[in-house]
């Protein structure tokens, strides 16, 4: 959690219950890079506690990544949603997400002892 608060490309949003004694309840994290084509983001680990989801708390951090990168100067937020998380892909369809018609592929690397360089 230090280095993503720490990173200049990445920004952490918390999400407090008053009715808990302000205890968090949720996270979400908004990754943002420049390429030739602009600066993108990307909403990563949208966490809500269990026991606090349908509160709205997920719709308020994902809006509060959207208007961190609009701020930022992204032309677009993207994220990536299980299909089984059914809950969630509804709340980003209702907020006007759209789906896109692309193949997310991954390539799995082995672990290295060491890192030759850091991540930016």
């Amino acid at each position: 959690m230090e280095d993503i608060i720490a990173s200049p490309r990445s920004a952490l949003f918390i999400a407090r219950d008053p009715d808990r004694n302000d205890e968090i309840v949720g996270i979400a994290t908004l990754a943002m890079y420049r390429t030739p084509t602009g600066l993108h983001a990307w909403i990563e680990d949208v966490v809500v506690d269990e026991g606090s989801r349908g509160k709205g708390f997920g719709a308020a951090l994902t809006q509060s990544c959207i208007q961190y990168a609009a701020s930022a100067g992204a032309h677009g937020v993207n994220l990536t949603s299980r299909p089984a998380r059914q809950a969630a892909n509804h709340l980003y369809q209702r907020m006007g997400f759209n789906q896109r018609e692309t193949n997310v592929y991954f390539y799995p690397l082995a672990p290295v002892a060491e890192p030759k360089h850091e991540l930016l």
